[in-house]
């Protein structure tokens, strides 16, 4: 008999209108503090995440890592604020966009590790990023913004 992978989930139809209210009601924050939602793709060139000499767990021991052919290695996303940092400066987003620089994400992550109580393999991450203000301020806006709720 098939079963989900360890670390990952189904979100049964009764479960979603759940996922579904969380995420709009992220919306909704994102508007009244002028975020804007952007996606990234699932998969990066590893050197996205990994940076020399980085010892880091998620780097060492919890990537999903591969290479399709043999000068490429690619990564499943573990994390949102790599990529968005990547797609800032390869599309010149700053040159775009008035300072501070204000994007979200909700996003599917993914993270090699044995599955501990409360952990998935795969997840759904929502995530803020305010770039170009180094005012105080800002830290309380991204706590009250992105108060942390699973699902």
């Amino acid at each position: 008999m098939y079963q989900t992978v360890k670390g990952t989930y189904d979100i049964l139809p009764d479960e979603l209108k759940n996922v579904e209210d969380l995420e709009d009601s992220f919306r909704m924050l994102l508007d009244l503090y002028g975020y804007k939602l952007m996606k990234t793709p699932i998969f990066e060139y590893t050197g996205v995440f990994k940076k020399e000499n980085d010892t880091s767990d998620m780097v060492t021991k919890e990537m999903y890592t591969f290479s399709p052919n043999e000068k490429d290695s690619l990564t499943l996303r573990p994390e949102g604020t790599a990529g968005i940092i990547r797609s800032v400066v390869q599309n010149k987003l700053y040159a775009t966009y008035e300072a501070p620089l204000k994007l979200a994400y909700i996003e599917e992550m993914f993270r090699h590790e044995r599955p501990q109580k409360g952990r998935q393999r795969q997840f759904t991450q929502m995530g803020i990023e305010c770039l170009g203000e180094k005012a105080p301020i800002i830290d309380a806006e991204l706590l009250k913004t992105c108060r942390s709720k699973r699902y």
